[in-house]
């Protein structure tokens, strides 16, 4: 047990008393202290807690802040308000970010040409190796292929590699034109004119034109669709009708793109698979009464337009991938093949990699890391995103709590939780423990970083003035304020600072499968049982997971967000009231 010294808090009550509604199977006292308190006793002194009480069920002013930074064209206030969206959500406690991202992969030293993005992406279609065939692992069976359905990272790898849209990404990580072959926008920056490369086509040899993307991308906002990420189309126009503000020229050459606002990260749009064409006739054959939209793309076969073709799919045990001779850079793809092992389990899939059976896998057995640092073949790269925790806001553990009370609940969870430990010991590839969900190096849309101060915006020092002290030497003083804020929310504690068995504290930690998912969980509940929490582990498939997570049918769930493009309203859109991503079910 880590031990920790008494310490008296001074914090000011801000507390509210909406109750927060419940939903699942979770155990949590019933409240013991009056709605309007604003002190309880730690011994001998009486502590006054600073809990807000922003309501995640009442999410109407985030959803209209979120509005109102997609819209506005006031650069220094965007930023302010982007601030400030964030803050709202740290305050509800309910994301419990563990660590800011990097990336790891293994490659032999015969394959060459392989590039990644800061957003997880991995580029295999230029890559080289013997015989023309690549095999590798990225995960297990792919929960969707649909570039519109799609919202997972090893899904917008496969979709990069056998999808092309109007810009990609090259080997510096910067974006370029793929489709495209010239781009004018207007004076104002909200009108984009794009001229498409002559004699595209599909993989079927059917023509590809501006109408596949007019046509794919209204498909994407319908809400028949219920695509998860309808919400990336928020910078482009609606009419009225609900549709796009897009038009494709008379010779199929052309697409005119009207915003909504002007937008500094639209070509990273253009890049992002949810903007990637598909076939009309395709999908409409395998949908004909509008029930399952992503029907089109799950057997092998399917028609696409990138690099390779899904040739051969065996499900949850293998996929082929087959160069596309109809690419319309055909002649620098050098591979013939890619054979994909679909496995989650590391530990076979490490053993296919040391055995030759496969050239380039994305992850490693944890207690492997520590040996693998200094081998040629291991790759650490960057990425841009949070590995974090999410509360079900509508879990029972909430039940018959206040708002104030409920976050104060998630926040004390928070402060139990020895990320340095997690990050040195679990992740051992330098991560940097985070303290809000919002990654540092993220950049602010007017040429800074987010969280660095500049002429326009004075961001607290967040090793001081973050949601909580990362500091190590911290660690004691988040555990007295933890129990202090549980007790806020009607706990009990005996001399010893352990939970009374008259006020229990049980939960469920949903998480996927993987060595590094389970020693963080495991992690999780050794911090949390420092004060008598009992925390439970329930170990998932991924696409099982996922679909529990994304319904709401969890209390506590790991989590993780690598950024679509570099601006912080990528990690803020996601959590409106109807964002597909809205995994914390704020306002439902």
């Amino acid at each position: 047990m880590k031990k920790f010294t008494a310490a008296s808090l001074a914090l000011v009550l801000a507390m509210g008393t909406l109750t927060a509604c419940g939903g699942n199977n979770a155990t949590s006292s019933t409240p013991n202290n009056d709605a309007n308190t604003n002190s309880v006793v730690a011994g001998a002194d009486e502590v006054e807690l600073n809990v807000p009480d922003t309501d995640p069920h009442n999410w109407a002013e985030y959803d209209a802040l979120i509005a109102e930074i997609k819209t506005t064209t006031d650069f220094k206030n965007r930023e302010a308000l982007m601030h400030q969206a964030e803050d709202m959500l740290m305050n509800t406690g309910a994301l419990l970010p563990l660590y800011y991202y990097n990336d790891i992969y293994m490659q032999k030293a015969d394959v060459t040409n392989i590039y990644s993005n800061l957003y997880g992406y991995k580029f295999f279609c230029f890559a080289d190796a013997p015989s023309t065939t690549l095999s590798l692992n990225l995960a297990s069976e792919p929960d969707k292929l649909d570039p519109a359905l799609n919202s997972t990272v090893d899904g917008a790898c496969l979709c990069i590699n056998s999808f092309a849209g109007l810009y990609t990404y090259d080997a510096d990580r910067n974006v370029v034109p793929d489709l495209a072959q010239s781009c004018e926008m207007s004076e104002d920056g909200l009108t984009y004119t794009i001229t498409l490369l002559p004699d595209l086509k599909w993989s079927n040899g059917d023509k590809l034109d501006a109408n596949d993307f007019v046509y794919s991308w209204n498909r994407a906002v319908a809400p028949a669709t219920a695509a998860d990420y309808a919400y990336m189309f928020d910078a482009v126009e609606h009419n009225e009708d609900g549709t796009l503000n897009v038009v494709a020229s008379e010779d199929g050459q052309t697409i005119t793109v009207k915003l909504a606002a002007p937008c500094a990260y639209f070509y990273e749009l253009l890049a992002f698979p949810t903007y990637f064409p598909v076939h009309k006739a395709s999908v409409e054959a395998a949908n004909p009464d509008g029930s399952n939209p992503g029907a089109w793309c799950q057997e092998a076969g399917f028609v696409s337009n990138g690099a390779f073709t899904c040739t051969e799919w065996k499900h949850d045990v293998s996929m082929t991938y087959t160069k596309n001779p109809n690419y319309h850079k055909a002649d620098q793809v050098k591979l013939e093949k890619l054979e994909f092992m679909l496995s989650a389990e590391d530990t076979a899939i490490y053993a296919a990699y040391q055995a030759g059976d496969v050239s380039f896998i994305d992850t490693v057995p944890n207690d492997e890391i520590s040996t693998l640092l200094n081998d040629p073949e291991f790759h650490i790269v960057p990425n841009l995103g949070t590995y974090y925790v999410v509360f079900n806001v509508n879990s029972k553990l909430f039940e018959g709590k206040t708002a104030a009370q409920a976050n104060a609940m998630r926040q004390a969870l928070s402060l139990l939780v020895d990320r340095d430990n997690i990050c040195k010991n679990i992740g051992q590839t330098g991560q940097e423990p985070a303290n809000a969900f919002i990654p540092t190096g993220m950049a602010d849309g007017q040429g800074g970083l987010f969280k660095v101060s500049d002429a326009d915006y004075t961001y607290p020092d967040a090793a001081t003035n973050g949601y909580y002290n990362p500091n190590p030497d911290a660690y004691d003083a988040n555990v007295e304020k933890a129990i202090e804020l549980l007790k806020f929310a009607g706990f009990e504690f005996d001399e010893n600072d352990m939970l009374s068995a008259s006020t229990p504290l049980s939960f469920e930690y949903s998480c996927n499968n993987g060595s590094g998912h389970q020693a963080i969980a495991q992690a999780l509940q050794q911090d949390f049982s420092v004060i008598g929490i009992d925390m439970k582990i329930n170990s998932m498939e991924w696409n099982v997971f996922l679909n529990d997570r994304k319904a709401g049918n969890f209390d506590v769930a790991r989590n993780g967000w690598l950024a679509d493009f570099g601006d912080p309203i990528n990690m803020l859109e996601m959590w409106t009231t109807d964002s597909g991503n809205n995994d914390a079910q704020f306002g439902r």
